[in-house]
C-alpha cells in the first residue's frame, strides 16, 4: 500500500518538469580564465566496454558554486546539506531590459515592482534572474558579447538587490544565466566581482549559466539542484530542473 512518500512523488510525476541545464562539451562558452574542457574515450565497445575521460574546471557548464569557490574558511560542495539543493523557486524577468541594456543589473526597484505583482518573496526561497541570455548558448561570441575594445556586455545583479534579499527577505540561494553574479559593466566599475563575493559570503551556493528560465513561472516552482559530490570541490556541474505547480 503506497505510503504518503509514495503518494507525494506520483503527484510530482503527474506535473511539468523543466530541464534547467545545459549540456556541454570542449566547444561550449566558458569563463575565459578557464581552458576549454576535453572529453576522450578511454575504452570503446570495440574494447568490450564504453569509457570515457572528462578533464574541466569545476565552475564549466551549469554549475553550483559553493561558497568556498570565493570566500575563505567556508564550506565545500560536498558540506552542502541536501535540504539545501531543494528549494522553492522565484523567477524575476528581466529579459526585455537585457536585450535592451546588455549592461542590465537588476535593482531593488526591479524587486519592489516583482513583489507588487507576485507577492512578497518568501525566507528560504531560491531566486532565479531571467535575462535569456542562455539562448545565446552555445555560441561563444554571443555569449561573451565583446564590443570592439574587448569589453564583455553581460547583464547581472545589483549588490544592493542581494543584499535587500539575503538580509531582509532572508532568501536562500541564487541563480543565473550568465558566467557571473556582477554584471560586465559593474565588474570593471568595481575592479572584482563584489556582488558574487558577497552572496558566497552569506555561507551559501549559487547557480550560474541557468538555461529554461522562460518556461518557469515567477512563483510556485521548485528547484532540485543535483550534483556529484567530489572532496573539497569549490564547484561543479550541476543537473539543476524545475518542477511545476
Amino acid at each position: 500500500m503506497a505510503n504518503e512518500l509514495i503518494k507525494a512523488l506520483a503527484l510530482l510525476k503527474e506535473k511539468e518538469w523543466v530541464d534547467l541545464t545545459h549540456t556541454f562539451g570542449p566547444e561550449s562558452p566558458h569563463f575565459s580564465a578557464f581552458p576549454a574542457a576535453e572529453f576522450s574515450a578511454m575504452f570503446t565497445h570495440d574494447d568490450g566496454f564504453l569509457a570515457q575521460s572528462f578533464k574541466f574546471v569545476g565552475q564549466y557548464g551549469t554549475h553550483l558554486d559553493a561558497p568556498i569557490h570565493f570566500v575563505r574558511n567556508t564550506r565545500y560542495l560536498d558540506e552542502l546539506d541536501l535540504k539545501e539543493l531543494v528549494l522553492p523557486l522565484v523567477v524575476i524577468d528581466k529579459s526585455k531590459e537585457a536585450a535592451e541594456n546588455n549592461d542590465y543589473s537588476l535593482s531593488v526597484e526591479d524587486l519592489l515592482r516583482f513583489e507588487e505583482e507576485h507577492g512578497h518573496i518568501e525566507p528560504g526561497t531560491f531566486v532565479a534572474l531571467r535575462t535569456d541570455w542562455s539562448k545565446r548558448w552555445p555560441d561563444v561570441e554571443a555569449f561573451n558579447n565583446k564590443d570592439d575594445d574587448g569589453h564583455s556586455h553581460v547583464p547581472g545583479w545589483s549588490l544592493e538587490a542581494l543584499k535587500v534579499l539575503f538580509e531582509e527577505r532572508k532568501i536562500k540561494a541564487i541563480g543565473h544565466e550568465t558566467f557571473d553574479t556582477d554584471s560586465s559593466l559593474d565588474y570593471r566599475r568595481n575592479g572584482s566581482l563584489i556582488s558574487e563575493y558577497y552572496v558566497l559570503e552569506q555561507d551559501t551556493y549559487q547557480v550560474e549559466l541557468l538555461t529554461n528560465l522562460d518556461k518557469v513561472p515567477a512563483t510556485g516552482a521548485v528547484i532540485f539542484n543535483l550534483v556529484p559530490k567530489p572532496e573539497k570541490a569549490s564547484g561543479f556541474p550541476v543537473r539543476s530542473f524545475a518542477i511545476l505547480p
